[in-house]
């Protein structure tokens, strides 16, 4: 079933639903494209992994999981080759996970796709009120004032 923004109330539309609308073509785009088996989740998951590697427990805060059902996605993530989990060099009792180069790979290729999105955007809208509209979503997003 597909979402039609028309059939809601004007006065019960809201912010949340035209954000839902673009993670909507997002995962169209994704979806549809070959990501070598991965699931756009594995692809977010992924994206928040520094090159210093991180601990499961940071990383399930920054993507919004529980401890549990990130560790199940890495886990799938160090299966397939994308990610690997070694000890902290700093710290004996913490495991760090990376990237590995395929895990790079796949990082920079939905960069690329991401930024062609984009770019697809600011077309629709316009090059300079993109450019306003991305600097103002990234100010919110890091919780500017």
């Amino acid at each position: 079933m597909t979402f039609v923004k028309a059939e809601v109330p004007a006065d019960e539309q809201h912010v949340a639903m035209e954000l839902g609308l673009l993670f909507d073509e997002i995962r169209r785009v994704l979806v549809s494209e070959e990501w070598d088996g991965l699931r756009p989740s594995h692809l977010r998951v992924m994206g928040y992994v520094p090159p210093n590697g991180i601990s499961i427990t940071e990383l399930a805060v920054h993507v919004g999981m529980t401890k549990q059902g990130c560790g199940q996605f890495v886990s799938q993530l160090v299966d397939t080759g994308h990610l690997v989990v070694e000890p902290d060099p700093d710290d004996g009792r913490v495991r760090l996970v990376r990237r590995t180069p395929a895990g790079d790979s796949a990082t920079r290729a939905l960069a690329l796709r991401m930024a062609q999105v984009e770019r697809g955007w600011a077309a629709r809208v316009g090059e300079r009120r993109y450019r306003t509209f991305r600097r103002v979503l990234e100010e919110i997003a890091a919780g500017d004032s």
